[in-house]
């Protein structure tokens, strides 16, 4: 199956993400793609073959979670940006939020919390389909510590490719400006 690049272009002009920014970004999350692709074929050819039980076989399977997820979680990023950073207070997901932190300022402080950790990774608002409960994760890596079977309503990149061009080493200057730019209702679209 051939993945191809979604186009968020839409996305530049936003508040607080410079167009170079933005491009830079793209670049990369197209890179994710094009080597999701590449693995996908190569793992597909080397089964044709019979050569499942090589090493190179085992390694660019264990490569494909680092591609895969870096694709995917790109697209859950830039799809819920774009908005103005308004959610629906009164919607399922704010409802949602508060019967699991108890007000809506408190689980955004425990999110910005997350993405203020030190290290490079993902903050995401995850849904446990089977409990409903909701939780934010922090995700080391593209390919690691993600909660099996959950679904993520609300995707943050803070690895550093994501705001220093425009912020250095501010971290919760680049939070802030995320902040403004959510697309609540594609958030709450992901909602079960």
């Amino acid at each position: 199956m051939a993945y191809t690049a979604k186009d968020y272009t839409r996305l530049i002009g936003m508040e607080g993400m410079s167009e170079a920014l933005l491009k830079n970004h793209f670049t990369l999350y197209q890179g994710y793609v094009a080597n999701t692709g590449k693995l996908l074929d190569s793992l597909a050819e080397m089964a044709k073959a019979g050569r499942t039980g090589t090493p190179e076989y085992s390694e660019l399977k264990r490569r494909l979670g680092w591609e895969w997820d870096g694709m995917r979680l790109h697209e859950y990023y830039f799809e819920n940006l774009g908005g103005d950073g308004k959610m629906d207070a009164s919607g399922p997901l704010a409802r949602r939020i508060i019967e699991e932190f108890g007000s809506l300022p408190a689980w955004e402080k425990d999110f910005r919390a997350t993405g203020a950790m030190r290290g490079i990774g993902w903050v995401v608002l995850y849904q446990d389909p089977q409990g409903g409960g909701l939780m934010n994760f922090w995700i080391n890596e593209h390919d690691g510590g993600h909660p099996a079977g959950c679904n993520p309503i609300l995707v943050m990149d803070v690895f550093e490719h994501a705001y220093m061009l425009d912020y250095g080493l501010k971290r919760a200057d680049y939070i802030e400006s995320f902040f403004k730019n959510i697309d609540w209702r594609q958030a709450e679209g992901r909602l079960k």
